[in-house]
């Protein structure tokens, strides 16, 4: 098989790149080591930024978001039984977020590609780059049992932390920060209605808890557990009474519980690679940076790099501007790293980290009380929570 750009990864970052390529006239084919049912089944994020929605509409997939996402004007931070309200159009000029899930985000692409008639191969097997320093790099791997090769221009990598694209870097080029949290998130999905209209981050002396939701019918509720904790170990009665505890009792009176569709446990986690780019291939979302999801950064930022890397093909493809390949990753780094600053600042701030009552504790409290109490400091909130401008190659 032969193609122009070979996209590894076929969640929202890769099928996005796939469809923006699609109307840009440019071939691209996916290739995906899990099944289409192991993607669309995958639990993640449900707050996007007015530039993602952006994206998804000039991508033609932005319908149903229209229909059926929630416009957030707003969110609250609590501290004990003190609610904050950080008005996010009022701060930023008129700015929102919406929520509406990675799943539906994910069913809306792999609609449109399906319509489209655009090949991916799902259950991809042993799949390696190779010749990703010359001008013609090519994808292996089996498929439906057999050997396979797929040429191409470029490779996008597009498949998460875990996926080959990063590893086929060279380690003498790639250069590596993280950070890990001695805690994890444990998320309940249930068929219930939100608590609140808008979301609630809760900073409690018992740990860290988030009241989120889906739509109007089903909610998303988060807490702070330490780190190797097992979700067997919590009922859905343990997960309500915990909640309960951790929210405003004013909010707490307001919840309704049920049974969970899914509980699970996701660890905190702060890495960005450097560069994104090495030769042909080209590295987006977690296959680049990871962030805690304290802030609603991970499918935003997957979603700036792809707002790049596509108008860097177009560029490439419709005026030869081979040029612009050095850039893609510095600008796409100035705003990772921005968002790395602002997830870390918030999972600093909301979280229990089990210290003492010390000089640099006392300073974490106050540095907080101060932004929730200063109209320049909600406005930073404000700011970055709706997200900074999407970069443009320059």
């Amino acid at each position: 098989m032969r193609t122009q750009v070979a996209i590894v990864g076929a969640g929202p970052a890769g099928l996005l790149l796939g469809q923006l390529l699609h109307r840009h006239g440019i071939d691209n084919v996916i290739v995906e080591r899990r099944s289409a049912d192991y993607v669309l089944g995958r639990i993640r994020a449900g707050v996007l930024e007015q530039g993602m929605v952006d994206l998804l509409h000039e991508a033609g997939v932005g319908a149903r978001v229209d229909a059926e996402g929630i416009p957030h004007d707003g969110f609250e931070m609590a501290l004990g039984e003190r609610r904050v309200r950080i008005d996010l159009a009022a701060l930023t000029g008129g700015k929102r977020v919406t929520v509406y899930g990675q799943t539906e985000v994910t069913r809306d692409l792999m609609a449109a590609r399906r319509d489209a008639g655009l090949t991916t191969l799902y259950e991809a097997e042993e799949v390696s780059l190779h010749g990703i320093e010359s001008e013609s790099p090519y994808l292996e791997c089996r498929y439906n049992g057999e050997s396979m090769r797929l040429d191409c221009d470029y490779i996008a990598g597009c498949d998460g932390f875990h996926g080959v694209s990063r590893q086929s870097i060279p380690s003498t080029t790639l250069a590596t920060f993280e950070r890990d949290y001695p805690f994890g998130w444990l998320g309940l999905l249930a068929d219930t209605p939100p608590v609140h209209h808008e979301l609630i981050y809760s900073r409690h002396e018992r740990g860290f808890a988030l009241c989120s939701m889906r739509s109007a019918e089903r909610s998303r509720y988060y807490l702070q557990v330490p780190a190797g904790e097992r979700v067997e170990a919590w009922s859905d009665d343990r997960f309500w009474d915990e909640l309960s505890r951790r929210i405003p009792r004013e909010v707490a009176a307001q919840l309704v519980t049920g049974p969970s569709l899914e509980k699970s446990i996701a660890p905190l986690h702060s890495f960005v690679a450097e560069p994104m780019q090495h030769g042909r291939l080209f590295l987006a979302g977690d296959a680049a940076h990871i962030v805690p999801p304290t802030g609603a950064k991970g499918l935003n930022l997957a979603a700036g790099d792809v707002g790049v890397l596509h108008r860097l093909f177009a560029a490439i493809y419709h005026q030869g501007r081979t040029d612009l390949i050095p850039r893609y990753s510095p600008t796409c780094l100035r705003r990772v790293w921005k968002a790395e600053r602002f997830s870390w600042w918030m999972t600093r701030h909301l979280h229990d980290f089990g210290q003492t009552l010390d000089f640099d504790e006392r300073v974490r409290q106050a540095e907080f009380d101060y932004s929730l109490g200063s109209q320049a400091g909600l406005t930073t909130i404000a700011e970055n929570y709706v997200g900074l401008p999407y970069e443009v190659l320059e």
